[in-house]
């Protein structure tokens, strides 16, 4: 697969049900700012991924793949990690990632650009400022880090994401040398925290509040949604 060019259920109606379910618990779960009576709708709003600044962002895929998809995420939010790498009981759907990258990214259809929206206490600043470095440090390496950080996490700001933790896993990572990472972490602290809100105030202005969020072509899917949501709406672009 590569990277970037710099380096590189049932009836329907249960699917949709499920689908409304996994929305309404990521809203109120992952204590989203969206306004009481927006969370869960289950209605894709209409935006455009052309109007979405990317530039920057860690990404895997084509940079010149036909579709580009915007994901705002948080490395402390459990509904992030069920769609990445699964293995959250109580949502209980297959993670999306996976068959998105086998079937769209590896054959060149689809890039994901990974947007940050860190809103869930410090450690979700720490994992964000690592992810920039490392993005920047090893962007080869990058996926193998950030899948790793989602199969690690546990409890919400009070296991796993703390800098010593991170430390520790990017030392498992072939091909980073964490102690480099931390060191850069610590010189661009206050610019990787710069390009974080960056990515923050472009989800505000296309009405990204919570995560995960995902932008695809004219459309804002929020919520831990199963991968058949998300290939619905890139078949829609590709057509």
């Amino acid at each position: 697969m590569e990277t970037n060019t710099n380096s590189k259920f049932l009836p329907v109606a249960v699917v949709v049900a499920g689908v409304l379910i996994a929305g309404a618990v990521m809203w109120n779960g992952s204590r989203s700012t969206a306004p009481a009576g927006q969370a869960g709708s289950g209605t894709a709003a209409k935006v455009n991924i052309k109007d979405v600044k990317t530039d920057g962002d860690p990404f895997i895929g084509q940079a010149d793949a036909p579709v580009t998809i915007a994901f705002w995420s948080d490395f402390q939010c459990p509904y992030c990690k069920a769609v990445e790498v699964g293995g959250i009981p109580q949502i209980p759907i297959e993670p999306a990632l996976p068959d998105l990258i086998k079937n769209y990214v590896d054959t060149g259809k689809v890039k994901i650009v990974f947007m940050d929206f860190n809103f869930l206490g410090p450690d979700s600043i720490t994992a964000g400022e690592y992810s920039r470095s490392v993005w920047k440090l090893y962007p080869d390496q990058y996926f193998a880090w950030r899948t790793a950080m989602y199969t690690a996490q546990d409890e919400e700001n009070g296991g796993f994401g703390d800098v010593a933790s991170i430390d520790k896993l990017t030392a498992t990572i072939a091909g980073i040398d964490a102690a480099k990472v931390a060191s850069d972490v610590k010189a661009n602290k206050t610019a990787y925290d710069a390009l974080m809100e960056a990515d923050k105030a472009e989800a505000g202005k296309v009405g990204v509040n919570a995560t995960p969020s995902f932008i695809i072509g004219t459309q804002l899917i929020p919520g831990a949604v199963p991968y058949a949501a998300l290939q619905a709406a890139i078949d829609a672009v590709l057509k």
